[in-house]
């Protein structure tokens, strides 16, 4: 994986090194991207961005150069070096990591920023010829999601260790391969894929790094698509419960550094490197078309992405007024927002065990459904229900989650995911049966009379 200097540059418009370098990042004179910046109000705005930048380069003859300016590059990891030919401050007691003069050469800026600043993954991957390509074939896509505090999380953990496990298996192609050569089907791989704007998987997992994470993995397909070695480095291995993860957004504020396109493009290769993904995605999902607002539909781009592509959807809701009624209006959110009802998966988390409180709480929501999403309410799944187990340790601990809950939901899941490669029957066409001489009878009665 190459490696290159990313440097953020504000100047005056008639700044000579400021020209200059930015010559030298073009030409690749040196190794560096030289992002330019006209105002110090840009700068710090690119900082909060959330993409990786090495150093900050600024002269210093503008105004408006203080400690806050450091601190806030110091926040975000990256060094400040001043171009200052006068020597008007004392530059190196503010904060800033070198100071270079007003005419340096190439030679000089390539030392100072091996001894301040660190390198960026330009995202270029050089896959050796052992490294594997990634299969064609993609795997599939399981979106869980649901209002906060219902325990969507949770249950995507157990859904992952679930179907790792082999519970609830469809049909895959290594499935027919197995049945061909009478040989007994692998489990299938399974990647647990934190894609929630506030993303809680590295703390559940109690994760000591938070490096790498989505957004380096979206930062490395902005150019190319990585070989399956290198993907596979930026996951996570939980070999408790055999999946493997990827780690969400480090800040919420995160979500301006991803890109679109470079996020399906990560999808992609996401579902090429496991059998089924499951993604931890939050359940808003309004877009411009609903609120006239492009960056409002920026600011929900990982769960759009994420369920313009999902085979189901598991929503988790609570067993109370309240939470029957955000089940629903989640349920027909994503109903107008194009996925089959018959695709959504209503899961009650912590019901009760008692059958009567349960077969209410199912009249409650097909209730609720009819009146919101009208007849197609008669397709829709029916939810299951999910006593309240005892969770925590088992996260604290890092060991397995309870088998009956990750088999009920693998299982519920997995029927799912069948009935969705079962063709419909109403868009296959049937032949008719055509009897003898109606052929003959219909050219006779269309015949134009003499």
């Amino acid at each position: 994986m190459s490696e290159r200097y990313v440097i953020l540059g504000v100047a005056p418009a008639r700044a000579d090194w400021f020209r200059t370098v930015s010559q030298w990042s073009s030409s690749a004179v040196i190794p560096a991207e030289f992002v330019r910046c006209v105002s110090l109000d840009e700068l710090q705005a690119r900082l909060a961005s959330g993409r990786a930048f090495s150093t900050v380069i600024v002269d210093g003859g503008m105004a408006g150069i203080d400690r806050d300016l450091f601190a806030v590059a110091g926040e975000n990891g990256v060094s400040v070096l001043v171009v200052d030919e006068a020597g008007r401050r004392d530059w190196r007691e503010l904060g800033a990591a070198g100071v270079l003069a007003a005419r340096f050469s190439r030679d000089e800026l390539l030392e100072v920023l091996a001894a301040t600043s660190a390198p960026v993954s330009a995202g270029t991957y050089e896959p050796s010829p052992l490294a594997a390509a990634l299969p064609q074939q993609q795997g599939r896509l399981v979106a869980v999601t649901g209002p906060g505090g219902t325990g969507a999380s949770t249950l995507a953990i157990a859904l992952a260790q679930g179907l790792a496990a082999g519970e609830g298996r469809w049909e895959r192609p290594s499935d027919r391969r197995s049945r061909r050569s009478a040989e007994p089907a692998p489990a299938p791989s399974v990647l647990l894929a934190d894609l929630c704007r506030v993303a809680d998987q590295a703390m559940m997992h109690d994760s000591r790094v938070v490096v790498p994470s989505i957004q380096e993995l979206v930062e490395a397909h902005r150019t190319v698509t990585p070989a399956r070695n290198a993907l596979l480095d930026q996951t996570f291995e939980v070999p408790a419960r055999g999946y493997r993860l990827v780690l969400g957004l480090r800040r919420p504020r995160h979500w301006v550094a991803l890109r679109p396109r470079a996020l399906d493009s990560t999808l992609d290769s996401l579902q090429r490197l496991a059998d089924v993904v499951v993604a931890d995605i939050e359940p808003d999902i309004e877009g411009e078309a609903e609120t006239g607002s492009a960056d409002v539909e920026e600011r929900h781009l990982l769960a759009r992405a994420t369920l313009t592509r999902a085979d189901a959807v598991v929503v988790v809701g609570e067993p109370s007024m309240k939470g029957c009624f955000a089940l629903v209006r989640t349920i027909n959110e994503l109903t107008s927002f194009g996925i089959g009802i018959d695709r959504i998966l209503p899961v009650v988390n912590r019901s009760s065990w008692r059958p009567r409180a349960r077969a209410e709480l199912g009249a409650s929501l097909n209730d609720l459904l009819r009146s919101s999403v009208g007849g197609a309410a008669d397709r829709a799944v029916n939810p299951i229900h999910l006593p309240d187990k005892p969770v925590d340790q088992a996260l604290r601990d890092g060991v397995a989650l309870p088998d009956a809950l990750a088999r009920t939901l693998a299982r519920s899941v997995g029927a799912i995911l069948d009935r969705v490669d079962e063709p419909d029957a109403e868009a296959i066409a049937v032949p008719e049966r055509v009897a003898p001489g109606s052929f003959s009878a219909f050219t006779a009665q269309e015949r134009p009379r003499s």
